[in-house]
């Protein structure tokens, strides 16, 4: 359908909004994107191996930037980006970090398909923020997965951090994707299209067994109000959120932090750092090191390499 990204936006913000800014936003979008902008954009997401919603980001924030002046990219001037893109980079609030990445990206992709490629080069450059990860302790978890009432949000909330899952992970598991004779879990195309496998210890088994005899979901391993039955990132967010408030946690944590906690647990327990990357899917063994700095390992009981050499009979 032409224009669904647009309007999947759309659709997305009326909930917010009144019928008339739903309206406009529709409208605007509509006028200013042409679907060979679209395709272009959808190529390049497509060849870095970046997901629908790196594309969708893009696109939004390349919209909203062109209703904020009423103007076509094309027709700002550099004061006019460069004061929007300094609101977004001082703005506060935790997801200004993703927007301003998403305009940036956004914009160079847009100047470079109307032949603007020296306007795309002068934007500025993204310098990597390096923050370390909060994570919750053990005791906080216990708490967390027995907070909420309903059994499927107590599942999927522990799976997600048995497995070390993104939220997109959880939502796009199929109940085929577990497979309880072989003990494993299927991860299939995940960030940068590739799939994974976790081991399933008995216990995860014997709380996926319940939740599927007593909740029977079908062909998603976690039904929701998404239009093909799965419970989409967002309802799975809230679900985190709503269990944070109930079990008293008051650390600045979202669903993602569960993955963090993992990761952590996992080298606090001895785990090769290696092995780690591998079951968190990460693309660079980089990306796992941060979980070095945030990770307690004990240091009293290592050996010298010396003793090793001359062990006492």
């Amino acid at each position: 359908m032409i224009f669904r990204v647009l309007l999947k936006f759309t659709e997305n913000q009326s909930k917010n909004q009144d019928f008339k800014e739903h309206k406009l936003l529709t409208i605007n979008m509509l006028i200013i994107f042409k679907d060979q902008l679209i395709n272009t954009l959808q190529q390049q997401t497509i060849l870095r191996g970046q997901s629908q919603s790196t594309l969708d980001n893009y696109i939004r924030q390349v919209a909203l930037i062109s209703l904020e002046f009423n103007k076509l990219p094309e027709d700002l001037s550099e004061d006019d980006i460069n004061g929007y893109l300094t609101t977004l980079a001082l703005s506060p609030k935790s997801p200004s970090r993703s927007s301003f990445k998403h305009a940036i990206y956004g914009l160079r992709y847009y100047y470079r398909h109307i032949g603007q490629t020296t306007r795309a080069i002068n934007l500025p450059s993204l310098k990597k923020e390096v923050k370390l990860p909060v994570i919750l302790n053990r005791e906080e978890l216990r708490r967390l997965f027995k907070t909420p009432t309903p059994l499927k949000h107590r599942i999927a909330l522990a799976l997600i951090y048995y497995g070390g899952l993104r939220s997109q992970e959880a939502s796009n598991m199929k109940i085929s994707d577990i497979d309880f004779e072989r003990k494993a879990i299927h991860i299939r195309q995940s960030k940068y299209k590739k799939d994974r496998i976790v081991t399933l210890s008995e216990y995860m088994a014997k709380g996926l067994k319940t939740y599927l005899a007593v909740e029977k979901p079908h062909i998603w391993l976690f039904n929701g109000k998404d239009s093909d039955g799965r419970y989409s990132s967002k309802g799975l967010n809230w679900v985190m959120r709503e269990a944070l408030k109930k079990a008293g946690i008051i650390k600045e944590v979202s669903l993602h932090t569960l993955r963090h906690s993992y990761a952590t647990h996992l080298l606090e327990d001895g785990v090769n750092i290696l092995l780690i990357r591998k079951l968190l899917g990460h693309a660079k063994i980089e990306t796992t090191m941060i979980y070095l700095h945030v990770a307690q390992c004990p240091i009293s009981s290592a050996q010298s390499p010396l003793d090793m050499l001359y062990p006492q009979k």
